[in-house]
């Protein structure tokens, strides 16, 4: 196939154009990129790695719903070793929970570390899906355990276009495996299942007020239209949450948001606020890097860490939905890395800018990693029971239409928080989102398709450049967001 760079745009009208794609990322008290890149710039866009397009996520019980954990089954992933040993003994009272549930033995899955996508692939057809494990048998719902570099997080991303994935990994400051936190954790889990909240659950939204181009693009494109739809949609009864909560905090500190979210019901939560990234000098130490890359800024010297909401009640209960650069974690390499590259290299952007950005994203040699934050929320015995988040920088495609950057497309992310509030299991929840990046991923190779399809009739064929890069980012941007705690729950009832 061909290369997507084959017809390129001037460089004066990648210069010249409106500035729009901007990644949650801060680096100290201020955003990488303030003015954002132009939207030409997606032109440079690199052709996705994988020419394959993605499963549709399908159930081996088409006819069952897709909450129901005995028909779908439950199971878990974890990496071979002592490692993995100690995990799943540190989850044996989830594990009992679930078995109970689905009236059948949880299936256990050993891999080993580094699956490229590949190898990631492989496992998914010849293991997962081997002949010879039943149909019905198959888990639908996969907690993977461990870090990404015990479990790749290519694997996590490959089983989650035909299975309800999560993951959790603890470990200490000092890069140790924490198992308390995974017994924590388990517990949480057990008693919310038959606790009853004495309050119907919210719906909570979140914009850290900085000012900055991208959280304002935010507020307005995401979070206002998600909030107007749901309660239109809590009006008509087809959203199952009592109340529509903005939460509105200046940003003069973290123990705001941390008062506002003690005393809630377990509820849905969508906060957008800049991921922290790298400081201009770079990190101190890879423990340094664990433990406030990812955490929220919230405005000048404020910023939400792992230490804020490490005790003490925060959300309780329920689901977090964080926008947020490397909110979840942080991979070995962007897939962004070629293509900024190629623009400091080609000149197209100003250089420090483009510098600053380059320099902020994981360099060769580290090790990806599960943030602190997410960490120690869940690890929380008052703290949510799941997170979605980013594993890469967070850009504003995933609520932007692709063909009109102008428009919001607020219904990919509103369709995740839709399904938490009607009660829909954390995986289902994640599904919602991963079938926007399945679309944009058809549609993107669709397109490659039509122009090599032309090329062997020798016909002309025009191609939209910035329209097939700025799927490319779509398809990108959502593919980052994982699930990191158990797929299979859910909010919990008052009823």
């Amino acid at each position: 196939m061909s290369d997507p760079t084959d017809t390129q745009p001037s460089d004066a009208a990648i210069q010249g154009a409106t500035p729009v794609v901007l990644p949650l990322l801060s680096r100290g008290d201020e955003p990488v990129l303030v003015r954002g890149l132009p939207s030409a710039a997606l032109g440079r866009a690199p052709k996705p790695v994988s020419a394959r397009r993605a499963e549709a996520a399908r159930w081996d019980a088409p006819d069952s719903d897709p909450n129901d954990l005995p028909a779908q089954r439950w199971g878990i992933v974890a990496p071979v070793g002592e490692s993995g040993d100690a995990a799943l003994r540190a989850l044996i009272p989830l594990v009992q929970l679930r078995e109970k549930e689905q009236g059948a033995p949880a299936k256990i899955y050993r891999v080993g570390a580094g699956m490229d996508v590949r190898a990631a692939l492989a496992f998914r057809d010849d293991v997962y899906r081997s002949e010879d494990v039943p149909e019905h048998e198959r888990p639908r719902y996969l907690l993977m355990v461990g870090s990404p570099s015990e479990c790749s997080l290519e694997l996590q991303q490959v089983l989650a276009q035909g299975a309800f994935t999560g993951r959790l990994h603890f470990d200490t400051s000092e890069g140790k495996p924490d198992w308390g936190a995974y017994e924590r954790y388990s517990n949480k889990v057990i008693e919310w299942t038959s606790r009853k909240p004495e309050a119907p659950p919210q719906a909570l939204f979140y914009v850290a007020r900085d000012g900055s181009a991208a959280t304002n693009l935010a507020a307005e494109r995401l979070v206002s239209p998600c909030a107007k739809k749901a309660e239109e949609l809590r009006a008509a009864g087809q959203l199952k949450v009592g109340q529509i909560t903005h939460l509105r905090y200046s940003a003069t500190g973290s123990s705001a948001l941390v008062e506002g979210l003690k005393s809630v019901a377990p509820s849905v939560f969508l906060s957008v606020a800049h991921g922290a990234g790298a400081p201009e000098g770079g990190w101190a130490t890879s423990a340094d890097q664990r433990n406030k890359q990812g955490a929220l800024v919230l405005g000048p010297n404020v910023t939400l860490s792992a230490d804020d909401v490490r005790a003490g009640a925060f959300l309780a209960g329920g689901i977090w939905f964080s926008l947020a650069c490397y909110g979840a974690g942080t991979p070995s390499s962007s897939v962004y890395h070629p293509w900024l590259s190629r623009l400091a290299t080609e000149g197209l952007y100003p250089a420090d800018d483009l510098d600053r950005l380059v320099r902020a994203l994981p360099q060769a040699g580290e090790a990806p990693f599960i943030a602190a934050l997410p960490q120690a929320v869940l690890s929380n015995p008052e703290g949510p029971l799941a997170m979605i988040g980013h594993m890469d920088l967070a850009w504003a495609a995933s609520f932007s239409d692709e063909n009109h950057y102008d428009k919001s497309r607020a219904s990919r992310i509103l369709s995740t928080l839709r399904a938490v509030g009607n009660g829909s299991r954390a995986g289902v929840a994640l599904d919602a989102l991963m079938r926007s990046y399945r679309e944009a991923n058809d549609t993107l190779l669709a397109d490659y398709q039509a122009e090599e399809d032309a090329r062997d009739r020798a016909e002309p064929h025009e191609v939209d450049i910035e329209r097939r890069a700025s799927l490319w980012m779509l398809r990108n941007d959502l593919r980052g967001y994982v699930l990191l705690g158990d797929p299979a729950v859910r909010l919990p009832s008052p009823t």
